[in-house]
């Protein structure tokens, strides 16, 4: 049986390099075009080649995807593209629709993925990709643990079962909404949704003068967010999803910031280890989770609906603030950082880092700028700082300040 494969996204490089310092076996992004992530910084073609180029030296996969809903000018330059990436050697292509996972097969050589947005909730779909040629299949998020099992058994051990394990919810059927579309023209399916569904929304009634009354509906103190999900999260349960067949658990967010990105990774990276390795976990996943971006988690579909529940009436929160990352440790005791929100000098500062330093704590008793003249406060966008520092970290290692 393969070894659970963590996937972790990436939006831009930044990303990519983040993810796979903190652990990501393989990586996911999309191209300028073809993707359904449009507003995300995405890949040119320099850059493609390049992120293979370095997750390759690092042993780690790169998937691409290829997953818009197509109409037929979609298809213009396609195939010259599916062509480059086959070129580029990337490990995968994930594909939603039917003809442009013709065309892979046809043209190329790539590895074909089929996206959950192509809905594969049946053996009987899922042997009909495995067919055409599919070599993994992301399988629709409303499935339980045991329809994946029959599914994983019906297929056989050759063909990859990859399913989300971490992020955000849809609350469309495996992400195929038609809201943003019929709200903003922008269409969700190819890659421009502009994510209605975490709007705040209110009752509007017409009075008897023309005029529209608002009143909440659900409503907490963070407002009323009736279409919200939680957050799927997976992380306490792993083994039951390798027992289920799983070989890739997948991290949503490719619109996600470079701290969320090595939060979830490397929370996720330890606790993959932990269960291979038999070891019980010196911390608590959940309450690391909710160091960055989340709207509370829940376990979605994998337990059967009766125990789903997925309603997420609040808007996302942290209790963590990304506060700089690691370019170097120096053999003086320093660190040189680049800052990414405000901290001063007597701070108490948490590490993030793939090391045994992980959740230590430190406080500032001296920062130095560039020309190691020393500075009480850092507060300019993506300034260079050296902090006086107990512990040598590595250079993308994070630091954050916990939200008072």
């Amino acid at each position: 049986m393969k070894k659970l494969e963590l996937l972790a996204p990436a939006g831009d490089f930044e990303r990519l390099v983040t993810a796979i310092h903190f652990g990501a076996n393989a990586v996911y992004f999309a191209g300028k075009k073809f993707g359904l992530r449009a507003f995300a910084s995405n890949f040119d073609e320099d850059e493609i080649i390049k992120a293979v180029n370095y997750a390759h030296e690092r042993n780690v996969k790169i998937y691409v995807t290829v997953n818009i809903l197509a109409h037929n000018d979609d298809f213009n330059g396609l195939v010259d593209y599916l062509k480059f990436l086959d070129s580029a050697k990337v490990d995968g292509v994930i594909v939603s629709d039917l003809g442009i996972a013709s065309l892979v097969k046809e043209h190329t050589n790539l590895e074909l993925h089929v996206s959950t947005q192509a809905n594969i909730t049946n053996i009987y779909s899922a042997k009909e990709w495995v067919k055409l040629g599919a070599k993994r299949l992301v399988l629709a998020r409303e499935l339980s643990l045991k329809e994946i099992k029959e599914i994983k058994e019906a297929i056989g051990e050759d063909i990859d079962i990859e399913c989300f394990g971490h992020g955000a919810m849809c609350i469309s059927y495996s992400g195929r909404c038609l809201l943003s579309n019929y709200l903003t023209g922008r269409d969700s399916n190819r890659g421009e949704c502009a994510q209605p569904c975490r709007w705040n929304y209110a009752l509007g009634i017409k009075n008897n003068i023309d005029e529209i009354d608002y009143y909440p509906i659900l409503e907490d103190s963070k407002g009323t967010y009736i279409l919200n999900s939680k957050d799927l999260c997976m992380i306490n349960h792993i083994k039951e999803l390798v027992e289920a067949g799983v070989t890739s658990l997948k991290i949503e967010g490719r619109m996600k910031t470079n701290y969320y990105v090595a939060t979830v990774t490397n929370a996720y990276r330890r606790a993959i280890d932990n269960y291979y390795n038999g070891v019980e976990t010196n911390f608590d996943y959940l309450e690391e989770l909710r160091k960055t971006s989340n709207r509370d988690f829940t376990t979605g579909f994998y337990f059967g609906d009766e125990h789903k529940e997925n309603l997420e009436t609040s808007k996302q929160s942290e209790t963590h603030k990304y506060i700089a990352v690691v370019l170097e440790s120096t053999d003086d005791g320093y660190i040189l950082v680049e800052h990414r929100n405000k901290f001063v000098l007597g701070d108490e500062l948490e590490i993030l880092s793939s090391n045994e330093h992980f959740n230590k704590t430190f406080k500032v008793e001296e920062i130095l700028n560039l020309d190691h003249s020393p500075v009480t406060e850092v507060k300019k966008i993506k300034e260079h700082v050296y902090i006086k520092y107990p512990y040598k970290l590595n250079k993308y290692d994070i630091l954050r300040k916990k939200e008072i």
